[in-house]
C-alpha cells in the first residue's frame, strides 16, 4: 500500500475511525439492510459499507480494520477501496 496516496490524516493507517455520536448504525428489518440513523434521517448502506462501519469503533486502526475484513471475507487488495470509503464517510460527517 502506498501511504502517499492518502495525504489526509483521516485515511492514514494510524487513524482509528469512530462513528460520530450523532449517528447510530443498526440493522433495519424494513429496509433489509444496515442503516445509519441520524436526527434528520437515515442512510441505507450496502453490505460493504455496513461491514466497514461496524468496525469503526475507535479502537482499531485502518490497517487492523482492513486485515479483519480481508480475513472475514477471504479477500485481498481491498485497502484502497476501504481508504476511499473511510475518507468519504469522514467528509460526510459520519466518522470522527
Amino acid at each position: 500500500m502506498n501511504a502517499t496516496v492518502y495525504a489526509a490524516d483521516e485515511t492514514s493507517s494510524a487513524y482509528r475511525p469512530k462513528i460520530r455520536t450523532l449517528f447510530r448504525l443498526q440493522w433495519e428489518p424494513a429496509q433489509n439492510a444496515h442503516v445509519l440513523l441520524y436526527p434528520e434521517g437515515m442512510v441505507k448502506l450496502n453490505q460493504s459499507a455496513a461491514e466497514i462501519l461496524k468496525r469503526c469503533d475507535g479502537t482499531h486502526d485502518l490497517d487492523t480494520l482492513i486485515a479483519d475484513l480481508e480475513q472475514e471475507f477471504n479477500a485481498i487488495g481491498i485497502a484502497t477501496e476501504v481508504h476511499v470509503f473511510v475518507a468519504d464517510a469522514r467528509t460526510r460527517g459520519w466518522l470522527e
